[in-house]
């Protein structure tokens, strides 16, 4: 097994030093790196999580026995490879700590080849265990947007866009957007598409903050992220205490949320201008879904799904009368009454907003201008391109804008 990179590692523990040494000799004629340990308590932390190699233990040490280290392995990780060590009398105990979870075992003494031969195949274990959960970590953080911003518009294109570019630049990052809309879960997509993925994500109300409690969240969250929901409610002595936290390098990153106009708040003296500037820098808007009606259903068809799943339904049909009276609707309350409406219908209950009685008129005409505003998001409010691509003529094209109070200039 030819190796190119850093010697794989073998914790070797045995009480016995000449024993050890003999081992620790005979792994690194093989290219391996052991790490030698007299006893349980010596061993114990070498062994994590993402401990890189695997455990060769001798059964019978003095205080706590190769058993013991192998349950505290156990304990730790499931999948770390335990190699046991065992006396001529001790193959017994030997085979049923494999039931216990040992990977193999080995008599002493070994020749050579055998020890070898069975930390080898631990090894290649071990690696394939950290390789998939590596690559496992690397799909959650790589898809964080796409599997928790869902829409297939133009404007959820973009915004899942903006979420990638500013989780990779590190800048502290405003997201702004009406009630509903989803600012916290935008907070979360940024943290894991960021290099701090692995760090914790803290998120509190920012109008229960004090200078102290500030400093302490910014303090757990390490070389993380911390969320401070509807930013617009911090008082001014935290506003400043914010600024001065923020001028510290070693710091995890801000993600500020809000539903309130900040510039206009700056003019009115209710929010600091030096915060505001700093926060405008990098700013994810999230649309509401009046300007992106396309994504209604696939939306309500995901959370009638998860409904369903947490409450063990069956999935209802949804049928393109449910869907039409979705997209009817302007839904003010955004996101969450969109989830609340799937929720009752999930549930087999009244649908509420989605059940709206609506004339056939009514409803063709906002699917027509949903239609519109869909089609002028994708050609970046080129009313010419948006005709083209509805197959109609332009001038027919601008009557329905004009029927509808649809205006291209508002999607360039």
């Amino acid at each position: 097994m030819s190796r190119t990179s850093t010697p794989e590692r073998v914790l070797l523990v045995d009480d016995d030093a000449s024993v050890r040494e003999a081992l620790g000799q005979t792994l690194e004629l093989a290219d391996l790196r052991p790490i030698p340990a007299g006893s349980y308590i010596e061993a114990k932390d070498h062994i994590a999580r993402d401990f890189a190699g695997i455990v060769v233990t001798d059964i019978r040490m003095p205080g706590k026995d190769g058993f013991a280290l192998l349950d505290h392995a156990q304990s730790v990780d499931p999948e770390l490879p335990v190699i046991l060590l065992t006396g001529e009398g001790d193959v017994p105990m030997a085979v049923r700590g494999i039931s216990g979870g040992a990977f193999d075992f080995l008599e002493k003494p070994c020749a050579p080849k055998d020890l070898i031969a069975v930390v080898e195949k631990a090894l290649k274990t071990r690696a394939l265990v950290l390789e998939n959960r590596r690559l496992k970590r690397q799909v959650e953080r790589g898809d964080a947007a796409a599997r928790l911003l869902r829409g297939t518009s133009d404007l959820s294109k973009r915004m899942r866009a903006e979420a990638r570019a500013l989780a990779r630049s590190g800048a502290d990052v405003l997201v702004t957007g009406e009630p509903g809309v989803g600012t916290a879960k935008m907070a979360e997509v940024v943290h894991l598409l960021s290099a701090g993925s692995m760090a914790p994500f803290v998120k509190q109300p920012a109008a229960a903050m004090t200078p102290d409690s500030l400093a302490g969240l910014f303090g757990a969250a390490k070389e993380g992220s911390v969320f401070l929901d509807e930013i617009m409610g911090l008082s001014s002595p935290v506003q400043f205490a914010l600024l001065e936290l923020l001028e510290a390098h070693d710091r995890p990153r801000l993600i500020a949320g809000t539903y309130a106009d900040l510039a206009g708040e700056v003019e009115l003296g209710r929010f600091s201008p030096d915060l505001f500037y700093r926060l405008d820098a990098a700013v994810i808007r999230i649309p509401p879904l009046r300007e992106r009606r396309e994504d209604i259903p696939t939306l309500f068809r995901h959370y009638v799904d998860i409904a369903c799943e947490q409450s063990d339904l069956p999935v209802p049909e949804i049928t393109p009368e449910v869907i039409a009276r979705l997209m009817a609707q302007d839904w003010p309350g955004n996101a969450r009454s969109l989830m609340n409406a799937a929720m009752r219908f999930a549930m087999g209950l009244t649908e509420g907003e989605a059940q709206e009685e609506l004339g056939l008129a009514e409803q063709l005409a906002q699917v027509e201008r949903s239609l519109l505003i869909a089609a002028l998001q994708r050609h970046c409010g080129n009313a010419t391109e948006a005709a083209r691509g509805l197959k109609l003529p332009r001038k027919t094209f601008y009557d329905k804008l004009t029927r509808h109070g649809v205006r291209a200039e508002d999607y360039r």
